[in-house]
């Protein structure tokens, strides 16, 4: 098994992050969603805009030309109309008609200079051309334009034969329709009504669908722009987040298998995101699991060799009542067996409350405790139960509630009773001590004083390792298992308190024991 968990505190370069150091993964995750929908989203609607509004102002334009025209060939003479429309197609590429108010065609543009516009067959073009028409159908299916009547040139030309030239006839204002050519190219038609007649002019306005598809062109580009910027974010986003993950996966299935020496855990200290919450999260609790480990293997070590003492002890004495015969050295060999088994017994209690206080206040629920009544019940039992000689225990008793914490009582208890049980065994016959428990601030702290030798600074901390085994001059050997401070830590750390000794400042000679924890109203 490793020895020691190691978890990072600096960052690897390849983990850290510096402007995006702080954002959630919630947040990286919606921004490259509203990013790619936002630019899809204003390209679509941009070429839509504009195609309508290029739409808009062809038409326009060929309503201004026929009216135009329309009001030349009012002005003019009969004899000038054919020349009129010649030189308005030729200017103007379109195909300029004059119909009778019964319908009869009267003059047509192409006679005069041939045809000004083709209309194509779609299939007799090049690939490119198909593609370019299903791009068309697709943004229109996007957009829901409405589609477009398809262009046809009528067997007998009439004026019945068109119905924008009808809805001129009908209203006497200029009326234009818009018409798909074959190979969906707009065909632009307006009517306009003469003094005798309709003039209808229609165009094939090629110019306006390769100016859309530039357009689109464009658009295109910019999606591509778009979709390099995504698969950026989107390893933007498996950098900050697939690898920390995949970082941490490795590194707690290394500290599962527990077959390295030092098991790296980033903690991504630079991180303000879950990413970085889960890193010290899981840096923590391995460091945790693995202190918890080697505190087993080492109470497991202790364990062993505390109860071969005892052991070793009870076999002698047991061995040796089979060969003597002394009755006086038989009993003294009883009395020893006795003291052992008790030893023993006292030792394995301690030693399983040892090793269940770290479980049991893990998985504690915490309710207020007032330590002053604690301790004045605590202090009673003792004052009970004391011998001729032993020390005398005084309690300054707070005002009630003004010392309440957050704990289990019964731990508390055990706590602050094992702090007093070693007060008295230091203590002088009749030494007097003093248990006091006041609110500093947002600390309730209990102390703890006696009236023995104190406790020399170099052995300050190990009195609370477990199995700690200096005791007072005269005490029968065995009396106690060295476990009592060790469980005392072990309580009030649970309790995120701290314990610690020193000297007393108003004695000449004696320890102090201070017991800190926090407040049960503190924030």
């Amino acid at each position: 098994m490793a020895s020691d968990t190691v978890s990072t505190s600096k960052e690897d370069a390849d983990l850290r992050l510096k402007w995006s150091g702080r954002w959630t993964l919630a947040h990286r995750i919606l921004a490259l969603n509203l990013i790619t929908v936002l630019l899809v989203g204003l390209s679509t609607l941009y070429l839509d805009v504009f195609r309508n509004h290029l739409s808009r102002e062809r038409v326009r334009q060929t309503r201004i030309e026929a009216t135009a025209t329309a009001l030349a060939i009012d002005a003019a003479g009969p004899e000038d109309q054919e020349p009129i429309l010649a030189t308005v197609t030729k200017s103007t590429g379109s195909r300029m008609r004059i119909y009778r108010p019964d319908g009869q065609l009267i003059a047509d543009s192409w006679h005069l200079t041939g045809p000004t516009y083709e209309l194509r067959d779609p299939s007799t073009q090049k690939w490119n051309k198909d593609v370019a028409r299903a791009l068309d159908r697709g943004f229109n299916a996007i957009v829901g334009a409405r589609p477009l009547d398809e262009f046809i040139e009528p067997p007998v030309d009439r004026l019945q034969s068109w119905p924008e030239a009808v809805r001129a006839e009908a209203t006497r204002k200029a009326t234009t329709a818009v018409r798909s050519a074959p190979d969906l190219t707009p065909v632009i038609s307006a009517a306009v009504p003469l003094k005798a007649g309709i003039l209808l002019a229609t165009t094939n306005d090629r110019a306006f669908t390769r100016t859309v598809r530039s357009q689109r062109a464009i658009i295109a580009a910019a999606m591509a722009v778009l979709v390099a910027i995504s698969i950026f974010l989107s390893l933007f986003l498996a950098r900050t987040i697939v690898r920390p993950l995949r970082r941490l996966a490795v590194a707690a299935h290394r500290v599962r298998l527990g077959r390295s020496r030092e098991i790296s855990v980033p903690r991504l200290p630079n991180r303000r995101d879950e990413i970085g919450l889960l890193a010290r999260a899981v840096a923590d609790m391995s460091q945790s699991l693995r202190h918890r480990i080697d505190n087993i293997e080492a109470f497991a070590a202790d364990v062993t060799h505390e109860l071969k003492n005892p052991l070793a002890s009870l076999r002698s004495a047991v061995d040796g009542l089979d060969r003597v015969e002394d009755p006086e050295l038989r009993e003294k060999l009883k009395r020893i067996v006795r003291e052992d088994v008790a030893r023993l017994d006292r030792l394995i209690g301690d030693i399983s409350e040892a090793a269940r206080t770290d479980a049991e206040l893990a998985r504690a629920r915490f309710e207020k405790v007032d330590l002053g009544l604690l301790i004045e019940n605590i202090v009673h039992a003792w004052e009970t139960r004391r011998e001729t000689g032993d020390a005398r225990i005084a309690f300054a008793r707070p005002r009630k509630e003004t010392a309440v914490v957050m704990g289990k009582p019964d731990r508390l208890a055990r706590a602050i009773n094992a702090i007093i049980d070693n007060a008295v065994s230091f203590s002088p016959p009749g030494g007097l001590v003093e248990v006091a428990a006041a609110r500093v601030g947002d600390k309730v702290r209990i102390r703890i004083d006696d009236e023995g030798p104190g406790v020399p600074p170099e052995a300050r901390e190990a009195i609370f390792n477990r199995f700690h085994s200096v005791r007072p001059e005269g005490e029968n050997f065995g009396r106690h298992s060295g476990l009592g401070l060790a469980i005392a830590q072990a309580i009030v750390n649970g309790h995120d308190g701290e314990i610690d000794v020193q000297d007393r400042d108003d004695a000449p000679s004696g320890a102090r024991f201070t017991i800190r924890l926090p407040a049960a109203d503190r924030e």
